[in-house]
């Protein structure tokens, strides 16, 4: 998955993608990770709250064009 990534400076991504294997990944290639840490995490995980708030407004925007896509409708 990450050699398919466009060059980025942050990923900013949801819980889901919680790993250390991918926060390592990313640091080699130089990507600075904004994930916020499982719940279960033993150490809580650092993150730029403020800039993980933003990320909705792209969720937002996929909902919003979602929305408009044509529906296929049954025959």
């Amino acid at each position: 998955m990450l050699p398919a990534l466009p060059e980025a400076c942050v990923l900013i991504a949801d819980r889901g993608y919680d790993s250390d294997r991918l926060r390592e990944a990313l640091a080699e290639r130089g990507v600075k990770s904004c994930i916020p840490g499982r719940a279960n995490r033993k150490e809580p995980i650092v993150y730029d709250t403020e800039l993980y708030k933003r990320r909705n407004l792209i969720e937002r925007l996929f909902g919003r064009l979602k929305d408009w896509r044509p529906h296929r409708h049954a025959i």
